[in-house]
């Protein structure tokens, strides 16, 4: 099956060309059939006309001349010859001497007790001292089983037996018997230069239109598949043409109004979440006004850093909906690049970050939401871990952003937890950080709309890896 075509046009062009194969080759052989079967029976008129015709010249001629006469009749596929006693002593049995036999007295215009057939006949060729060859043996059976009964085979080269397709004998006016050995028809080839050119010919027509077919069959399937990639990974799609067999238009019209639909739902639930964000701050700014009179200096300050954590996540909530409502177009982004870009300015901010070198690596992104999934991580991973090594892994057409800390890590029940919205660990995180709980689930959300994942583990040295799995960038 390796050898099996995989595209659509491929596939079609395999099943067509073998149902011509086989198409081809029962006609082939129901030709080849009628062909043997128009070429025995041509032989057989043929040497019953011949036979007709020998024994008028032997009827019409002087006896001087019927040995030159047999002589000259007699071929390689017709040997006569001229007996007191007839080479057949009865027409067989079976049904096919029976039709020669009634086809030759048509022939002769004489009557069937004056002709007799054998059916297929073995002799063997033995030259005694005068060049005559003797040594006939009848098979009655139409079926092949040769009648050899009180004849000595042993010590006889088996090269030397033929078989004669029929025997018959005809008595003349003369008391005679004239005796046809009849052999075997000629051999019909059982391919011509006519049937292969037409399977040729043929082959390679229906190769074409099965090529053309399938591609007018695929290309929309492509072109689908394609728009279904770039949806996945949160990029902005038109709607298709609908294009191809009425089975494609329906798929194409069925994906067109799902986008549609898709694109109408976040919108709708994006500005949502805006709006209630937004509408946050008024009453959030009401309660601060409120808390700068309570008398109590340690209740103000619990209620003050309350208020201000309420803020920062309100902000970072509409800042994440602000970059997401931009519908950044896709193109193709040094990952390397933009990772050590953004590791630069955390170092710049004291965090310790290292960035391996990997030469020029393309991913297909927007890069404003891939710098803040990066800084989100990054950052998380230096303020929580001290320190952070990053390297950039090819594999099977993936970019692996591998990003590994020196921290605690994270218990093995929590790694799938930290990335919901507004989770903190505090084993390991401080609220005196000024972290809001988003930075992960933000990031996740960016890396999956560009078609990848992001992925935790502890390491066995200590610390924890994480790793942003990406597609590559398109071959231009």
């Amino acid at each position: 099956m390796r050898l099996a075509p995989r595209s659509l046009a491929g596939q079609l062009s395999l099943l067509l060309l073998l149902a011509l194969a086989l198409a081809q080759g029962v006609a082939a052989g129901l030709f080849t059939w009628e062909r043997i079967e128009a070429v025995r029976h041509a032989h057989q008129d043929n040497v019953i006309l011949r036979t007709a015709t020998v024994a008028r010249l032997l009827r019409e001629t002087p006896p001087r001349l019927h040995d030159a006469v047999v002589a000259a009749a007699s071929t390689d596929l017709a040997r006569f010859s001229l007996t007191g006693e007839p080479m057949v002593s009865e027409t067989g049995t079976g049904e096919r001497a029976a039709a020669i036999a009634r086809e030759l007295s048509t022939a002769l215009d004489a009557g069937q007790d004056r002709v007799r057939v054998a059916p297929p006949w073995t002799r063997y060729l033995d030259d005694d001292d005068n060049g005559e060859k003797h040594g006939w043996f009848e098979d009655h059976d139409d079926h092949g089983d040769d009648d050899r009964e009180g004849w000595d085979d042993h010590d006889r080269d088996p090269d030397r037996w033929q078989l004669e397709w029929f025997t018959a004998s005809v008595i003349l006016p003369d008391g005679r018997w004239l005796n046809v050995a009849v052999g075997t028809p000629p051999v019909v080839p059982l391919w011509g230069w006519t049937f292969v050119l037409t399977f040729l010919l043929s082959a390679f027509g229906i190769g074409v239109v099965a090529i053309l077919s399938g591609r007018r069959i695929a290309k929309p399937m492509q072109s689908l598949a394609a728009a279904a990639g770039r949806l996945g990974r949160g990029e902005t799609v038109e709607d298709l043409p609908e294009a191809g067999p009425l089975e494609t238009r329906h798929t194409v019209r069925a994906f067109n109004l799902m986008r549609e639909r898709l694109d109408r739902f976040v919108r709708d639930r994006t500005a949502m979440l805006a709006a209630i964000s937004h509408d946050l701050r008024t009453p959030i700014t009401s309660l601060r006004l409120h808390a700068e009179f309570v008398e109590d200096g340690e209740t103000k300050t619990k209620l003050i850093a309350a208020l201000d954590e309420m803020q920062r996540m309100t902000e970072d909530t509409l800042a994440f909906i602000r970059e997401d409502m931009q519908r950044e177009e896709t193109r193709n982004v040094d990952l390397h690049a933009l990772v050590d870009s953004v590791a630069a300015d955390l170092v710049d901010l004291g965090h310790h970050i290292s960035v391996a070198d990997s030469g020029r690596v393309l991913a297909a992104g927007r890069p404003v939401a891939l710098r803040r999934a990066f800084r989100n991580v990054l950052e998380n991973a230096a303020t929580y871990g001290s320190r952070a090594m990053v390297r950039i892994v090819q594999e099977d057409a993936r970019l692996h952003v591998i990003i590994e800390d020196e921290g605690p890590g994270i218990p093995e029940a929590e790694l799938e937890q930290v990335f919901e919205p507004f989770v903190r660990l505090e084993a390991s995180r401080s609220r005196d950080t000024g972290g809001s709980g988003l930075g992960l689930a933000i990031a996740r959300t960016i890396v999956r709309r560009h078609g990848g994942d992001v992925r935790l583990k502890n390491r066995s040295e200590g610390g924890l890896r994480t790793t942003i799995v990406l597609p590559e960038a398109d071959p231009p």
